[in-house]
């Protein structure tokens, strides 16, 4: 007798005890955190949070010149009502079996309505459309008020998208159909789990949510993430210097130091080995050298800019000079990094100091005209605000730092987290790059002001002596050694035109090369995975504007790597010497790579 079919998965009832075992995990932890927080309400006053970035008052004078103009708003509104109307009509073909274009479409590359019933099933293709449509209404609107200043219409469009992303219909249970077949097949545990997750994520932000975006114990410093060999040659307060262990019988006699930015740690330029920049640039036969900077406390809060500039980028300049018996070296500096190597230029032109031979920029700002969308987060009242919660203490925490860069790819690096964590209920993927960048870093309350101020506010770098650091007055201008700029076409972060603007302004040769992608993407790709191209100019000088550059520019297939690779060897660095071992250099070898700087975490260390 033939046994029976086994019951589909998807009918299957889930086991009574693991359901009652998890609603009891999952209410002690919401009674205890709510607890919790509820203490912490009462010992703190309850008081209406104000407005430190001023939104309110942004929308409000959005609003006043909006209906201010009743007959724009009127047209607005009824090519909405048009465009609604098309949908019905559109939805009701579909219904009935018949093709129609669609009236509204996501933008390529949108990954929110990747999966097929959003094509395919016409009430799910519905809700997309509506959305899409009300969403394109919400930017054309708010994108064409009239009379409203630069800071405010950037701050309006930028805070009206984390609205509109946050409403979309991939969000919610019942309007995504990933979601809604998950939780048919589960009886809803993908619910109960991913409230799990966010009580999870909740209880490891120390009362704030802090989203899960990979599995952390996936990944182990110098095993298969920042796992370059190496030695650490020189640590003072602010850096540990690393030195990388040769491939090559022979290196270039000129080594190269690389300046990462103090936002983050060094190892986005070595993840994995197939795509470590380190690692690559080590295997052409440079001396690598690069900065892992601490991750600051309290202690270091009157560390400045001229502090980073003198015990980080000059200490190891001098160090690697000496480890290596060299005159002259090879500089890189990526993004902060970048600008904090174009103020060590231009301190050493002052002080007559040549040792620097060469100096590559990683989409690294010079002038600060165009900000891009942290310009959202940057203006008299919100830096005032952030300097009085860094007096306090002592620091700007490396988590609110990490959720402003979130907020500029907030479906990429937020709402795709709630989807998958919580509605899902699944736990992330292990992603190197994830990893890193959950990695926070703090940045000093002195040093963080002074960029702030300085940089973005007042955009005094780019003036001849507009800042003194250490004593020396800086001037840009005065930077006349070979110059190398990578930026990227999808920059937010450091626009590629402000970029350029900075490049303009150095009086050596200068190559400009625009990258594809973005801020980290476009940087961290190498040869092997032949992606994005990049763009060259063959000028001899460059054009004045970004836009006139672009107009002569060429698109080249493969990555930017090689091209950086030929244009430092033609820059009189092609001599070769034996290869060197970082354990036997001039100076002690302290530790193994990656070092005790870039290994402390604060997510691990006793929620510091």
């Amino acid at each position: 007798m033939a046994s029976p079919a086994p019951e589909p998965a998807a009918a299957r009832l889930p086991d009574p005890n693991e359901i009652a075992a998890t609603y009891a995990e999952v209410a002690q932890r919401a009674s205890r955190l709510l607890a919790e927080h509820m203490q912490r309400q009462v010992s703190r006053g309850v008081t209406p949070p104000a407005d430190e970035l001023g939104i309110a008052q942004a929308f409000m004078d959005m609003m006043a010149k909006l209906l201010a103009n009743p007959y724009r708003l009127a047209q607005a509104q009824m090519n909405l009502v048009w465009d609604y109307f098309s949908l019905w009509q559109h939805s009701t073909l579909r219904f009935m079996g018949m093709h129609t274009s669609p009236v509204a479409e996501p933008r390529k590359g949108d990954a929110r309505f990747r999966d097929e019933q959003w094509e395919e099933h016409f009430l799910f293709d519905f809700i997309k459309q509506s959305y899409l449509i009300t969403a394109r209404h919400f930017h054309n609107v708010v994108g064409n008020v009239e009379g409203l200043d630069d800071s405010t219409q950037q701050k309006v469009n930028f805070f009206t998208r984390q609205y509109v992303d946050a409403l979309s219909p991939t969000n919610f249970v019942l309007t995504n159909p990933e979601v809604f077949r998950e939780t048919v097949k589960t009886h809803g545990q993908n619910l109960l789990k991913g409230f799990n997750n966010l009580l999870r994520d909740i209880e490891e932000g120390n009362g704030r949510l802090r989203v899960k975006m990979t599995e952390p114990s996936a990944f182990d410093l110098g095993r298969n993430v920042a796992a370059t060999p190496g030695k650490v040659v020189l640590r003072n307060e602010l850096i540990e210097l690393l030195q990388f262990a040769p491939t090559t019988k022979e290196v270039f006699r000129r080594p190269l130091l690389i300046i990462p930015p103090w936002i983050n740690k060094y190892y986005i330029l070595d993840l994995r080995q197939s795509n470590s920049f380190i690692k690559w640039a080590t295997d052409q036969g440079h001396s690598v050298f690069v900065i892992s900077w601490v991750n600051p406390d309290a202690r270091l809060a009157d560390k400045g800019f001229e502090d980073y500039l003198t015990e980080g980028a000059a200490a190891a300049l001098d160090a690697v000079c000496r480890q290596t018996g060299e005159k002259e070296a090879n500089l890189i500096g990526y993004c902060l990094g970048g600008t904090l190597l174009g103020a060590t230029l231009a301190w050493n032109a002052a002080k007559k100091d040549k040792r620097i031979a060469t100096a590559t920029f990683f989409v690294s700002l010079l002038d600060f005209s165009i900000p891009g969308e942290l310009g959202v987060f940057i203006d008299e009242q919100q830096v005032a605000n952030l300097e009085k919660k860094m007096r306090e203490r002592g620091y700007l925490e490396g988590a609110e730092m990490a959720s402003t860069f979130n907020m500029l790819r907030a479906n990429d690096l937020i709402w795709s987290f709630v989807v998958n964590n919580y509605l899902m209920g699944k736990e992330p993927f292990p992603f190197d790059l994830l990893y890193w960048n959950a990695d926070s870093t703090r940045m000093p309350y002195r040093m963080h002001s002074f960029y702030l101020r300085n940089m973005y506010l007042k955009n005094l770098l780019r003036e001849p002596g507009g800042i003194t650091l250490a004593g020396v007055p800086i001037d840009i201008g005065r930077i006349t050694v070979p110059a190398y700029f990578i930026s990227t076409i999808e920059d937010h972060i450091a626009p590629w035109k402000s970029t350029y603007l900075g490049a303009t302004r150095l009086n050596g040769p200068v190559r400009f090369v625009l990258g594809g992608s973005g801020h980290i993407a476009g940087i961290v790709n190498p040869p092997a995975a032949n992606k994005y191209g990049y763009w060259v100019n063959p000028a001899a000088r460059l054009p004045e504007t970004p836009d006139a550059w672009f107009e002569g520019a060429a698109q080249q297939p493969g990555s930017w790597w090689t091209d950086w690779q030929q244009w430092i060897v033609a820059q009189g660095g092609a001599e070769k010497v034996p290869a060197r071992d970082p354990a036997r250099g001039r100076l002690e070898a302290i530790e193994d790579a990656p070092g005790s700087y870039a290994r402390f975490r604060l997510d691990t260390a006793g929620k510091a």
